[in-house]
């Protein structure tokens, strides 16, 4: 495989954050002729480096509760697990390796991720898992598989330019955006449309780089001015090739307890300024938290004047029972790729709180 290009290296961390800009800025921001910029962006789609996504604000599709769900299935039943997860009509996000799964559901209350869970481990499919349900009305999911920041830093850039964004969370701010206003049938049906956006796209033979927010309808745009949706570019570590020599080529999943008087923003504050650790995932439960993180197998040197703060002692200062799961990205896949557009079919929809 061969390696990226600066080029294709800047193009990957402006196309990661999302931003609703002008291809001027764009351009602006990468430094490269327009034909170089347009080339890249086509190829990073086609090779599979990179993909777009429309993630909804989980309370109006009524489902307000998220459980990002971390198991080991057994090794005689994995097929039956993937099964068992994917079927379940609240699963967006499912990746499995052989030794350890990550699933994220969206539920309507609490209990059903509890449900699922008990049903999964009485039926053998796997050891006592790791789950973290939060509500979405809250800001507890403050990164949600962004890669902007550990693209960013892997490539040596200086600073981001959208990182992190979450998922849900806002205050309701005048009765249109309160919670209990029911969306007309017309904003409903614009909803679904965005969410299936990618998916038409393929069947239909276009390119994954044509289908963001330029030239969205006025209806469709207003949802994401208010929040209700956001459009992301997501990365697919495990497809994409070096970049002077480094590699994103491991998951890292940890969780732990919180230690008394332990401040989850504090905590991303330090990882990010001082020890250069950049969070895909992260998320804010009541009894433990949940980072997931990329590392590398050839790390960058350090070249700075000031050391880089250890990880595993800051981890310490905040957590307590940690557990880390590591795995090699090729060793991944994504039986559930991200796939939101399946809880619009019969789901009743309201607005929610405006995000952020």
């Amino acid at each position: 495989m061969r390696a990226l290009t600066d080029s294709e290296a800047r193009v990957i961390a402006v196309l990661l954050a999302a931003r609703p800009d002008h291809e001027k800025d764009r351009l602006r921001q990468v430094g490269i002729p327009r034909s170089t910029y347009h080339a890249v962006r086509r190829r990073a789609y086609q090779e599979g480096w990179l993909r777009d996504r429309y993630i909804p604000h989980p309370v109006p599709l009524g489902r307000p509760y998220v459980t990002t769900l971390i198991a080991r299935p057994y090794a005689d039943r994995f097929d039956d697990f993937v099964a068992a997860a994917a079927r379940d009509p609240g699963n967006v996000v499912l990746w499995t390796s052989g030794l350890v799964s990550l699933g994220v559901f969206f539920h309507a209350k609490a209990s059903d991720s509890e449900r699922l869970v008990a049903r999964m481990v009485a039926q053998k499919l796997m050891g006592p898992p790791n789950v973290f349900t939060v509500s979405a009305e809250g800001a507890s999911i403050p990164v949600y598989f962004d890669f902007e920041g550990l693209w960013s830093h892997l490539a040596g850039f200086e600073g981001t330019l959208a990182y992190p964004h979450g998922l849900g969370g806002g205050e309701p701010s005048d009765a249109e955006d309160a919670p209990s206003v029911t969306l007309t049938d017309h904003q409903r049906w614009a909803l679904g449309e965005l969410l299936r956006r990618p998916f038409v796209a393929t069947e239909q033979g276009r390119g994954g780089h044509l289908v963001g927010p330029f030239g969205l309808p006025f209806s469709q745009r207003r949802m994401l001015a208010r929040g209700w949706i956001t459009h992301r570019t997501l990365l697919d570590p495990s497809r994409l090739p070096v970049f002077e020599g480094k590699a994103a080529d491991q998951v890292v999943l940890i969780s732990g307890t919180p230690r008394a008087e332990a401040r989850a923003e504090v905590l991303f504050a330090t990882l990010t300024r001082e020890s250069r650790v950049f969070p895909f995932l992260f998320v804010v439960a009541r009894e433990r938290w949940l980072l997931g993180a990329l590392g590398g197998s050839a790390p960058r040197p350090d070249t700075s004047p000031a050391a880089r703060r250890p990880v595993l002692p800051t981890l310490r200062e905040f957590l307590e029972g940690i557990d880390i799961v590591q795995e090699p990205t090729a060793g991944f896949t994504a039986p559930v790729d991200h796939r939101y557009d399946r809880l619009i079919a019969d789901t009743k929809v309201a607005t929610p709180a405006r995000a952020g």
